[in-house]
């Protein structure tokens, strides 16, 4: 389990370790609160993976959640839940490879959605889980990069 008081960010070769391990879920089919490679994942799914992967195990057991959690409260949870995992990273800077970005999809709602940056064909893309679709890779176009509320890196300590 990694230490959330002493993280640090990971380096550029762990960076491009974690892309290709999100690319390794391309394809995964989208299973609401899933997390398995090739069989369902959701956003938070993928980016469990990627941390079991990484780290061996999940930092803390994930509740139960509907497809609409946090809005009626406004309860900013997914976003808390990444502060305490995740080491975060300044947001004016554009993200880079390897990091996770926290998306809000509506401007009144919840930031409720996560991929993991990455680079195709020299251009800014993030591979990520929507309903409907399965893991895929889609361009960081600026529609998705105007919805990114935070940004943030695995911490340091990958196996």
């Amino acid at each position: 389990m990694v230490d959330p008081q002493a993280m640090s960010v990971a380096a550029v070769e762990d960076r491009a370790r974690i892309v290709g391990l999100a690319r390794g879920w391309i394809g995964t089919p989208y299973r609401h609160q899933a997390s398995v490679k090739g069989a369902g994942a959701d956003c938070l799914g993928l980016v469990r993976g990627v941390w079991r992967e990484l780290f061996g195990e999940e930092p803390e057991a994930v509740p139960g959640y509907t497809q609409d959690w946090s809005e009626a409260a406004c309860d900013e949870r997914l976003w808390r839940a990444a502060e305490r995992h995740l080491v975060r990273l300044e947001l004016p800077r554009a993200p880079g490879p390897g990091e996770v970005v926290l998306f809000r999809m509506r401007a009144a709602g919840v930031a409720k959605h996560l991929g993991i940056v990455a680079e195709r064909d020299g251009r800014p893309s993030f591979i990520h889980a929507y309903s409907g679709h399965s893991v895929l890779e889609s361009a960081l176009s600026d529609p998705w990069r105007k919805r990114i509320v935070a940004r943030f890196a695995f911490p340091q300590g990958v196996r």
